[in-house]
């Protein structure tokens, strides 16, 4: 079939988000490289069979110089593998690597950007993000829209604003809900004993609601519920949008939250625990609320792209406005409360998780695009 080549800024995310997509490029018959920037884990993908190309490609920076050099690294490796397919991941990687594809040469991949959630740069209300967004989009839409290009998205919200905001053509965007989640390792298991335990699972980003969390748990305290949440995630220096380390222990000694820090351990963390939340600003497909709704556990989010296309409201979780702390605490104590609904609701979000977002119906999914692509 070829070789299909992913561009991904940290080898940590590609283990996390992007094996059921690349064992799917294998099994639909390419030879698979990964090039991505080495914080330690590049041996693990080796180990899983994949060939890996280090680059200097980093998530956040915008210096000139630093860009030049990984827009070179990835025109010379193309240029060098000559590849029939590459797959750029977020935001960076597609605007480098949609530009070397067409500065590669002649022979020109097939180009899938994939898109998810948008990130910083579109959900910042900020002077620099506004100013970035101004900037990019023209280039940027200029790019999604090349010759044998296809715009991958997770949910139907972001597919609409790539045609109405960036001009995409209609059929070139597609579809796939997620980046699968292992129904088999995660499974359901019986509440925990003791007080309702709340588990928010993300980096700690103000953009994933996490402000929004603590005025919640606060507003729970202050009622005097007996419940506890939990923070479950690691710092991000590099994102405009981190929270530092001092916010998260000033909130950890006022005693409103408990923050855990990063976990490998998501089946523990789902098993002591009673409620996924995530009041985020935008997401593509959340996979933290994916992997808690494999494990059978309801949902809270906020009504915005990614996540309202997961959750339904009533029927496998509950939905609130964004950035509204008083909305989230109450849709909290409603589940506090209600420990059927809570069972009910969980129920469901395992079977969604099962029919719909399974690593095997995304991979199926994934591997049919990937055969049209080279095909043509």
């Amino acid at each position: 079939m070829g070789c299909l080549v992913y561009v991904v800024s940290e080898d940590g995310y590609f283990l996390s988000h992007r094996l059921p997509m690349a064992s799917a490029a294998v099994a639909a018959g390419f030879r698979v490289v990964v090039a991505v920037r080495d914080t330690g884990r590049i041996g693990e993908i080796s180990a899983l069979g994949f060939e890996v190309v280090p680059i200097t490609l980093s998530r956040g920076g915008l210096g000139p110089l630093g860009n030049l050099r990984s827009l070179w690294e990835l025109v010379r490796l193309y240029r060098r593998l000559r590849p029939d397919v590459v797959h750029h991941v977020a935001l960076k990687p597609v605007f480098l690597g949609s530009l070397a594809a067409v500065l590669a040469g002649r022979r020109r991949p097939a180009v899938v950007n994939a898109l998810a959630g948008m990130g910083y740069l579109f959900i910042s209300r900020g002077m620099k993000a506004r100013l970035l967004r101004a900037g990019v989009v023209p280039l940027l839409g200029w790019l999604l829209n090349r010759p044998r290009g296809r715009v991958l998205v997770q949910n139907a919200d972001d597919a609409r604003f790539m045609v109405e905001g960036f001009g995409v053509a209609p059929a070139r965007v597609v579809v796939i809900p997620g980046s699968g989640v292992d129904t088999e390792a995660l499974v359901p298991s019986d509440e925990p004993a003791g007080p309702v335990v709340f588990a928010l699972v993300a980096r700690m980003l103000w953009d994933k609601g996490v402000g929004e969390f603590v005025e919640a748990a606060r507003l729970l305290k202050a009622r005097g519920l007996a419940v506890r949440c939990r923070l479950v995630g690691g710092l991000d220096a590099h994102n405009p949008a981190a929270i530092d380390r001092a916010t998260l222990d000033g909130w950890v000694a006022e005693g409103a939250i408990e923050w855990a820090g990063a976990s490998d351990d998501i089946p523990g963390v789902w098993r002591a625990s009673h409620v996924a939340v995530l009041p985020s600003y935008r997401e593509g497909m959340p996979k933290a609320l994916l992997e808690a709704a494999a494990c059978g556990r309801p949902l809270i989010a906020t009504d915005v792209p990614g996540c309202r296309a997961l959750v339904e409201d009533g029927v496998n979780g509950l939905l609130v406005p964004a950035r509204d702390g008083a909305a989230l605490a109450q849709a909290m104590a409603r589940l506090a409360g209600d420990g059927d609904l809570r069972r009910r609701l969980g129920a469901r979000a395992r079977a969604d998780a099962e029919a719909t977002y399974s690593a095997g119906a995304v991979a199926a999914a994934t591997g049919d695009l990937y055969r049209r692509l080279g095909a043509d």
